[in-house]
């Protein structure tokens, strides 16, 4: 999605008005999309642009799997959470 080899970015949400994109980044070291990571919630616009980073959290898969977005495009949501240790 982008060309910043910084990143493995994945997940990509387009907005229902067509005017961004939201994604999630890993770290550049992290392999396919796995769960219980860091990651950035990163939001582009769809002509193109610097992405700009939304959120920092504690996710993964699952975390915006789905479309994420409200229906006039105003709002996303996502999941974060951490772990408990027993």
């Amino acid at each position: 999605m982008t060309t910043d080899s910084n990143f493995a970015d994945w997940f990509p949400h387009p907005s229902p008005d067509g005017k961004w994109l939201v994604f999630l980044s890993f770290d550049k070291s992290v392999k396919g999309h796995p769960a219980n990571q860091n990651v950035t919630l990163r939001l582009v616009p769809l002509g193109g642009g610097k992405p700009k980073v939304i959120a920092t959290l504690f996710g993964g898969q699952g975390t915006i799997n789905v479309p994420s977005w409200s229906p006039d495009s105003s709002q996303i949501a996502f999941v974060s959470y951490r772990h408990v240790l027993p």
